[in-house]
């Protein structure tokens, strides 16, 4: 145990330097904690053997509905509104047809079975949320025409119904599926999953303005419990979990609810260690050996998604929005494939006869759009013009604080020997845009004006405007390069 923990140690140590290297160099850190998993698997340095793919499923489902929750957490949805329609037909029409498309160029052009090219196409069709997510926070994409928006509700939204493809292709493999059982387990899928999510979001978004929890952090466990109910209860009543976690956390994070400047952090921390072990634990399953005997398969894939089904789907869905070619242009390159879809090709494996291609070919194809679309990103927003620098792009989160100023407050006592001693406080000479707050004298609180006159010995309560210690460091590092 021991040896365990103290691996587990260093290699999250590793991804949190390969997080500081990585947005250094320009490469998503999400390949760097791939590649590290690699490293340590059994064709790496390390030789560690672990190729359960049931267990992987099973911790990767897991860690999914961490990355899911707080991916519709973080959503404005006040900044989304504008984009609601265009987006929710990229996460639905565009998934169905991405599919449709990669199947058919997996069977007339590579020769695939039709087994494999219904998979490969379903399981590949959603791009991934925690990339998109990570690219524009990290690199402060601030892109023009709500572009950002619509990547991320997009990349949001549209895991739950690569899922529900995913599970209609296996019934269909499996045989003995009519149409109507298609629609009823379509409509089950997207009802309940709807219905949970809106309800039990709207449950607990009660529950914890109306209650008080006095034990401290236990606020982070009620939301916890939240997000894994929203996802096991629709499940188990045959509803789309996928879909509604997502929809409770849409609802919770755009939610006035006690203590939710905690709840951010805190899930800032919760899915960065799920993202490290979700792309870890993938990278630890591959056989980088493997990989070399999909290579053509993979990479035929890799660009005919990346160069014509994605611009092609962009432009039959947001052209007749009137949107400009250059948004076209950037929304079909951020169509990152990621661990969504490679958690999606196990669930294949485990529930069909397909060969362990689709994994290796699924996989290559996220290493592929990873390292290619994910690192030349922000170059490809600056090439074509679509950086707006008087817009933020952290307005499309909803844990957004830009219009609010960050105040601190200090408290200190009035000593005998000191000249505040009897002066009234516009009489002060106090540094700019700072305000005393309240005096503490004698047991009770007096709240100051310009004519209260100090004692000594009284406690007061100063407050001014706190340092961003991110835009300190920056501008540090801007100097020391």
């Amino acid at each position: 145990m021991n040896t365990m923990l103290l691996m587990m140690s260093v290699i999250i140590l590793l991804c949190i330097i390969l997080n500081i290297i990585s947005s250094k160099i320009g490469v998503p850190v999400l390949l760097a904690f791939i590649l590290l998993g690699m490293v340590f698997g059994s064709d790496g340095i390390f030789k560690i053997k672990f190729d359960d793919f049931k267990q992987a499923e099973t911790i990767c489902s897991f860690a999914l509905i961490f990355i899911m929750f707080y991916g519709g957490f973080g959503t404005n949805i006040n900044e989304g509104k504008p984009i609601a329609l265009k987006a929710g037909l990229l996460s639905s029409v565009g998934v169905l047809l991405t599919s449709v498309f990669v199947a058919l160029f997996g069977h007339y052009i590579l020769r695939f079975s039709w087994i494999n090219s219904m998979l490969i196409g379903a399981v590949i069709s959603s791009t991934d949320a925690a990339s998109v997510f990570s690219i524009l926070r990290d690199r402060h994409l601030n892109l023009k025409d709500n572009t950002a928006s619509i990547l991320e509700v997009e990349s949001g939204s549209n895991d739950p119904f690569a899922y529900m493809i995913t599970m209609i292709v296996i019934k269909i493999i499996a045989g003995g599926i009519t149409p109507f059982d298609i629609f009823s387990m379509l409509f089950l899928q997207l009802f309940l999953g709807v219905l949970c999510g809106v309800l039990i979001a709207l449950i607990f978004r009660y529950f914890i303005n109306k209650f008080i929890i006095h034990t401290p952090g236990f606020n982070m466990v009620l939301i916890i419990a939240v997000a894994l109910l929203s996802y096991a209860l629709p499940n188990v009543l045959g509803g789309n979990g996928y879909l509604s976690v997502y929809i409770t956390g849409i609802i919770l994070g755009n939610s006035d609810i006690r203590g939710k400047k905690d709840l951010v952090p805190f899930f800032d921390g919760i899915t960065g260690i799920m993202q490290i072990l979700i792309f870890f634990l993938l990278g630890l399953l591959v056989y980088p050996s493997r990989l070399l005997f999909v290579a053509g398969t993979g990479f035929a894939l890799a660009c005919f998604i990346t160069f014509v089904v994605r611009p092609l789907v962009i432009t039959i869905i947001m052209k007749p929005f009137k949107a400009t070619w250059n948004q076209i242009f950037l929304v079909s390159w951020s169509g990152f494939r990621g661990a969504s879809s490679i958690v999606f090709a196990i669930t294949a494996l485990l529930n069909t006869n397909a060969n362990y291609d689709i994994f290796n070919n699924v996989f290559f194809i996220v290493l592929f759009s990873i390292l290619l679309q994910g690192s030349l990103l922000p170059f490809i927003s600056k090439k074509i013009d679509m950086i707006d620098e008087g817009y933020d792009v952290m307005k499309t989160f909803s844990d957004y604080s830009g219009d609010e100023i960050p105040i601190e407050f200090i408290q200190l006592t009035v000593g005998e020997n000191q000249n505040w001693c009897g002066k009234s406080i516009s009489d002060l000479n106090l540094p700019p845009d700072t305000l005393m707050v309240l005096i503490k004298r004698e047991g009770e609180d007096v709240v100051p004006n310009g004519q209260t006159v100090l004692c000594c010995g009284d406690t007061i309560v100063l407050a001014a405007k706190s340092i961003d210690f991110e835009e300190y460091y920056a501008k540090k590092e801007e100097m020391l390069a």
